[in-house]
C-alpha cells in the first residue's frame, strides 16, 4: 500500500454531504431539501400518529438561488446535510465580464468566480468601492461543488 493514500478527501458526490437525523436539524443550519443546499428557515415536528413516525417539516432557502424549498420526513430518518464553507478573500481585480480575481491565503490567485448576477445592488456596491481603490474582502460561500460571493467588507488596514 502507498503511504500517500488519504481516504478523507475523496471527490465522489457523497463527500459533499453527511447524514443527520431529520429530528436533529435546527433552524439556521443547512440541509439538502429536494436536492438543493438550503439554509433552514423553519423547522416543525408533528407527533407520531397511530400508524407512523413523528414527522419533521423543514423549510429552507437555497443558498445559491434564494429559492424556497420544503421537505418532510420522519424525524428518525437520516437527511443529507451539505458541507458548507465560508471564506474571505482579498479582491484584486474585476473584469468587464463580471469575473473577479481573488488572492488566496497561499498567495495564489483564483479567477473562476463571477460576481452574483442575481444581486445587482451588491455587485454595484462592490464595483463602486473597488474602483474607489478601497481594499475589499469578499465572502464566498461554497457547497456541493458550487461557489457564490455573498457579501463583502472593506479591510481596516491601510494600503502598503
Amino acid at each position: 500500500m502507498s503511504e500517500e493514500e488519504n481516504f478523507e478527501q475523496g471527490e465522489s458526490g457523497s463527500s459533499h454531504t453527511y447524514p443527520m437525523q431529520a429530528g436533529n436539524v435546527k433552524k439556521n443550519a443547512y440541509a439538502m431539501l429536494r436536492g438543493f443546499p438550503c439554509k433552514v428557515v423553519e423547522m416543525t415536528t408533528s407527533k407520531a400518529g397511530k400508524h407512523g413516525h413523528a414527522k419533521a417539516t423543514i423549510v429552507g432557502v437555497d443558498i445559491f438561488t434564494g429559492k424556497k424549498y420544503e421537505d418532510s420526513c420522519p424525524t428518525s430518518h437520516n437527511m443529507e446535510i451539505p458541507f458548507v464553507k465560508k471564506n474571505e478573500y482579498q479582491l484584486i481585480d474585476i473584469a468587464d465580464d463580471g469575473y473577479i480575481t481573488l488572492l488566496l491565503d497561499n498567495g495564489e490567485t483564483k479567477e473562476d468566480l463571477k460576481l452574483p448576477e442575481d444581486e445587482p445592488e451588491l455587485v454595484e456596491k462592490i464595483r463602486a468601492d473597488f474602483f474607489a481603490e478601497k481594499d475589499i474582502l469578499v465572502s464566498v460561500i461554497s457547497a456541493m461543488g458550487q461557489e457564490k460571493v455573498i457579501s463583502y467588507r472593506e479591510t481596516s488596514g491601510a494600503k502598503s
